[in-house]
């Protein structure tokens, strides 16, 4: 069966293909276009089941109505999440969204970049993994594109992300306030402004409140780097009371190295973790975590990017949000 096209509904209704068209694209009040016209053109649409070229309309228009996502990774549930609510928003404004993975790897972050510049797509939104800004000011250049949750600080570019310093010091700050002087910290990947600025918030903390034995490891946002540095730290002269774990994969790591040799949360050692996951709360016993404002995260970042889609010179935007800790049991006090 053939599909129908704009000079099929002509013929049915006797009117130009113009007068169709302005219909179709809601400016019949501004052309003056019968309300009578309307229904017409509208019913006969309904009747041969008419649906416009988006593609056809959209090289007209310069654009494709779709946008680009590029993560570390899509199975960690925190980037799970953020695809999922982007996609939300973005649909929202009538745009698809073409998610995908960099693994970690600049190689295939620098691949990514290129497919969705091959797909002209209308914007880009990217958590960047590459140590080096250069790659996304070229792109900048072409397409518009927003940093999220990941950033260069002093690159340029736009970027909108949790205030990550603030958060761990606030972590670190429970964990202190309840006692906790031997603290062991597991971090992620080293090059990620993320994992720095937690870092940074950590040791602040520790410094400030003067009398904590804070140590630091790790190198990566995952299970097995959990579970081989609290295997190492428990082991250790002196382990510590407390592990604040900077994401959940990292803490589902650790969970699995304690209960595997018998330690009871938070009975023996507490945990707090970074990152926020309904699932932590049907945990044994439920986690306590700094829960990033992922749904405000993403709201603006669309927004943002929608409107440097429409109006292409908008000034850079550098925006930090406000984490909020989500208090359960899984730290005790030992003041």
């Amino acid at each position: 069966m053939s599909r129908t096209t704009l000079e099929d509904i002509a013929r049915a209704t006797g009117y130009s293909k113009a007068v169709i068209s302005r219909v179709l694209n809601g400016k019949a009040e501004d052309y003056r276009i019968s309300a009578t016209t309307v229904q017409t053109i509208l019913q006969a649409c309904e009747e041969q089941a008419y649906r416009p070229n988006v593609i056809a309309q959209n090289l007209r228009n310069q654009t494709t109505k779709s946008i680009g996502l590029i993560v570390p990774y899509i199975n960690y549930s925190f980037f799970g999440h953020l695809s999922a609510v982007i996609i939300d928003k973005a649909y929202k404004y009538g745009y698809v969204v073409s998610v995908l993975a960099s693994m970690e790897n600049t190689d295939l972050e620098r691949k990514a970049l290129d497919t969705l510049l091959d797909r002209n797509v209308d914007g880009i939104l990217i958590a960047p993994c590459s140590p080096d800004p250069a790659n996304l000011q070229e792109v900048a250049r072409h397409v518009p594109l927003i940093q999220i949750d990941r950033y260069f600080n002093d690159a340029g570019l736009s970027y909108i992300s949790t205030n990550n310093y603030e958060g761990a010091k606030m972590a670190m700050q429970q964990l202190i306030g309840m006692g906790h002087r031997n603290i062991h910290c597991i971090q992620g990947v080293l090059s990620a402004i993320t994992t720095q600025e937690r870092v940074r918030g950590v040791i602040d903390a520790a410094a400030e409140a003067g009398d904590v034995n804070l140590t630091v490891s790790g190198d990566d946002f995952s299970i097995q780097n959990g579970y081989v540095e609290t295997k190492i730290c428990i082991h250790a002269p002196e382990p510590p009371t407390a592990i604040f774990t900077l994401n959940n994969s990292i803490l589902l790591g650790a969970i699995k190295a304690l209960r595997e040799v018998g330690k009871r949360i938070p009975q023996d050692i507490s945990l707090i973790s970074f990152d926020d996951n309904s699932y932590l709360d049907f945990m044994n016993p439920p986690i306590t975590r700094m829960a990033q404002p992922i749904d405000s995260i993403c709201t603006a970042a669309v927004k943002l990017l929608m409107k440097e889609i429409d109006n292409k010179t908008l000034p850079d935007v550098q925006l930090l949000m406000s984490p909020t800790i989500v208090k359960r049991e899984s730290i005790k006090n030992v003041r």
